[in-house]
């Protein structure tokens, strides 16, 4: 085929073989964006308010909750378009941004979650020095240069790929524009971006993981120590929100990325990539709302005040 550099835009087929699922997709998707909307915007909005969360475990909460928004926000919305429309299109220019947005947002959240199990440790395995630790100075810089290393790594791979030639065939085989799937159209050789995919792959997937196991080898250890039953019930209600949220998002995540292509079908793969870019960041605020009693309680304290006043 020929060489075509020239590329104005691409389209998007995902789930295009099963166009009786066009509709049920649609009111699907619509929901569980309104309900993350919903959920994380009042999960950010109890944090500010209730000054009891004014913790570095609630601040990092913020940060990934304000993070959920901001990636489902750059994909849902667009793919939503395109599954009632019947030309399935976006813009070179929209890809791209689409494309920035998502990578940087996901690998920010890998970094983020490993410093919520750094949090966690801190204050488990040494609670007496905790707040002297964990001081707001270091949580801003901790959570700033998450965002600063998520937005550099998705801003080179996604300039690598789009400065490339593209074959004459658009058609991504995703419902948005991921890069795994953009690289396919791509004629010259992409042995670099796949190297630099690799490496990021492992610095900004599998390191965080790695932190984030060895930190629960400690928490566990000195869970196990606590004397009382209560105490480590406890100790356990503090974690169990964040180990939860860290399967659901690193098992989505290594499928995609660290699973060879020859074992996965492409309905398993537009399945788990849903599940990576909607499932689980609507799960995020229920999962920290139901497992947190403190979150609760402060839920509970200012819809008694605005109900109140509302009433007044």
């Amino acid at each position: 085929m020929g060489n075509y550099s020239a590329v104005t835009e691409f389209i998007l087929i995902g789930f295009s073989q099963y166009p009786e699922l066009k509709l049920s997709l649609f009111v699907l998707c619509l929901i569980m964006y309104l309900i993350i909307l919903l959920g994380n915007s009042l999960l950010i909005i109890i944090i500010i308010l209730d000054s009891r969360l004014h913790t570095p475990m609630y601040f990092f909460l913020g940060n990934l909750s304000f993070l959920d928004i901001c990636y489902t926000s750059s994909s849902i919305p667009p793919m939503l378009s395109i599954v009632r429309s019947e030309r399935k299109s976006i813009s070179f220019i929209g890809c791209a941004l689409q494309m920035v947005v998502s990578l940087g947002l996901g690998s920010t959240e890998c970094i983020l979650l490993a410093m919520m199990a750094y949090d966690r440790y801190v204050a488990i395995c040494n609670p007496m020095r905790y707040p002297i630790i964990m001081n707001r100075v270091l949580c801003v810089h901790m959570a700033m240069w998450s965002w600063m290393i998520g937005c550099l790594n998705s801003l080179v791979q996604t300039v690598l790929a789009m400065t490339l030639p593209f074959c004459g065939n658009n058609a991504i085989d995703h419902l948005t524009c991921e890069i795994l799937a953009l690289l396919k159209l791509i004629c010259s050789d992409i042995t670099i971006n796949m190297l630099i995919m690799s490496v990021a792959s492992i610095i900004l997937l599998m390191l965080p993981l790695l932190l984030i196991f060895i930190s629960y080898i400690f928490i566990l250890s000195s869970i196990l120590r606590i004397n009382s039953v209560e105490g480590r019930k406890k100790a356990f209600s503090t974690c169990s929100a964040h180990l939860t949220v860290v399967i659901l998002f690193y098992g989505s995540a290594l499928f995609m990325y660290m699973m060879p292509k020859s074992k996965v079908t492409k309905i398993s793969d537009e399945i788990i990539g849903l599940s990576y870019g909607v499932v689980t960041p609507m799960l995020n605020p229920i999962i920290y709302s139901l497992r947190n009693k403190e979150v609760k309680e402060a839920m509970k304290k200012v819809l008694r005040k605005y109900l109140h006043l509302w009433k007044i």
